[in-house]
């Protein structure tokens, strides 16, 4: 069973800077594609980015330019480094893992696990 757990959320003034972290255990995380999603209050779950097995990445188009997935396989860690921050984007940032051998996905609904969230919040 994999579990996920993310770190890394707080608070942070519009234009800052913050980055997440997703530890992975209990599975072979170094094939798994890695998925970062959010939720804000009264939302939607929405993808923000991913990052496969391989390494190829791809974003939300509100997170190009401005947010970076990468994943470090001997420390079974998945980073988000988001960059000029908006109030829009205050959420509940959630990690997530799909099974082996798998493309990063934009829909949660292929996501297998899911880490228990960490709360960004964006002050304007």
């Amino acid at each position: 069973q994999v579990q996920l757990v993310e770190s890394g959320g707080g608070l942070v003034q519009a234009g800052g800077s913050l980055r997440l972290s997703c530890t992975a255990s209990g599975g072979t995380f170094s094939y798994s594609a890695m998925g970062w999603f959010r939720q804000a209050p009264g939302k939607e779950r929405e993808f923000v980015a991913g990052i496969s097995w391989i390494g190829s990445t791809n974003y939300a188009d509100s997170a190009k330019g401005r947010f970076t997935v990468s994943r470090d396989n001997a420390k079974n860690t998945v980073d988000l480094q988001m960059n000029n921050l908006k109030p829009e984007e205050t959420a509940v940032y959630y990690c997530a893992a799909r099974r082996s051998l798998s493309v990063a996905t934009s829909n949660s609904d292929q996501y297998d696990y899911w880490g228990q969230g960490t709360q960004v919040t964006v002050s304007s």
